[in-house]
């Protein structure tokens, strides 16, 4: 099945239901089930400021090195000014991401958590599990 990594919080933050939209510098033509993956690096979270995003994951747990969830990935739309600007009302996924003209919006919906999440390292790009 195809695979995402996503560093920590953010791909917690998916599995909890406060992230709908991954943001990424490339974009996909798939579309349909895809797994999330914690990736196993620890120095992003290091780099986080933003207060509301540091409140948001205070309670939750972190799952690095681990498929997570499964959604669906519905759309990938490359970001315009005015997208931007739409997505900028809802102050919290925006936090959540990074927003800007010629990056891609993912849009993720009917996530599930797995019920024993999987141990595996990530990859880069969009990759394929096979359990």
């Amino acid at each position: 099945m195809k695979t995402i990594s996503i560093q920590e919080p953010y791909a917690s933050l998916i599995l909890n239901g406060y992230k709908k939209i991954e943001t990424r510098s490339w974009k996909t033509n798939y579309r349909g089930d895809i797994l999330i993956h914690a990736s196993l690096s620890k120095n992003f979270i290091k780099t986080i400021t933003d207060k509301e995003v540091l409140n948001l994951i205070k309670d939750i747990p972190l799952n690095y090195g681990k498929i997570i969830c499964k959604a669906k990935l519905i759309d990938c739309i490359e970001m315009t000014d005015d997208y931007i600007e739409k997505i900028k009302l809802n102050k919290q996924e925006y936090s959540l991401g990074i927003y800007k003209t010629k990056r891609y919006a993912w849009i993720l919906d009917d996530i599930k958590p797995i019920k024993e999440p999987i141990e595996i390292k990530g990859k880069l790009g969009l990759w394929d599990y096979k359990s």
